[in-house]
This record gives C-alpha cells, structure tokens and sequence, in this order.
C-alpha cells in the first residue's frame, strides 16, 4: 500500500502568527483542511492550487463563511508541505506583496536547507 500520509511543517513564525489571528472557528476550518491536505491522494483544488506565473508554489485556500483565506505553501521530498504566510483574501486579485513575501520565504528555506 502506498502511504499518501502527507507532513505539514512550519517556515519560521510566518503562518503560526496568522493561524493565532483567526477565530476559533477559522482555526478549525484551517485544520480540516490540513487533515484533507495529510491524507486525500488528490486534493481537490478548491483546497489546493498552484499559484499561475510561480514555480512551485502552491496556494492553501480556505472558505469560511463568506471569508476566503490564503497561505501559501511549497512541497519537499515529495510528502513534505511548508507552509510560508498566510493571510485573508479581500478582494479578487491576491495582493502582489503576499505573493512576494511567499516567494522570498520559498528562496530563504530551500538555501537554507543547503546550508545544512
């Protein structure tokens, strides 16, 4: 049997300081969608996208009751998420700022891994 057990982890601080932001509520919404992200072979992409115009890097989305919620991630070895930042989603076009930081903290943890 194949094991599609995926593992979340955390880059720096960047999605614990928004997840902690959220409602209860939200923060539950957040973990469903983390548990589908750790088990379900083929994530629907209302749950999990790729970002257009970027290399490798994924978008988390979340609805809750009317609010749309963003974090971006990347994928490792295969099983491995990171999360990067996280934020929500106010208007149609996913604000360029969020996209860059993403960007930067995708750069920062693969050269960081090279250090090691």
């Amino acid at each position: 049997m194949v094991n599609t057990q995926r593992q979340i982890s955390f880059y720096k601080h960047y999605f614990t300081d928004f997840y902690l932001e959220q409602t209860e509520k939200v923060q539950e919404k957040i973990d469903y969608v983390f548990k589908l992200l750790r088990t379900v072979q083929n994530v629907p992409r209302k749950f999990l996208d790729h970002l257009t115009g970027t290399e490798g890097l994924y978008e988390v989305r979340i609805e809750f009751e009317g609010n749309i919620f963003r974090i971006f991630c990347c994928f490792d070895k295969g099983n491995l998420i990171v999360l990067f930042n996280g934020f929500q989603k106010k208007s149609q076009k996913t604000p360029k700022k969020e996209i860059d930081l993403a960007l930067k903290l995708k750069l920062e943890y693969f050269n960081s891994k090279l250090k090691e």
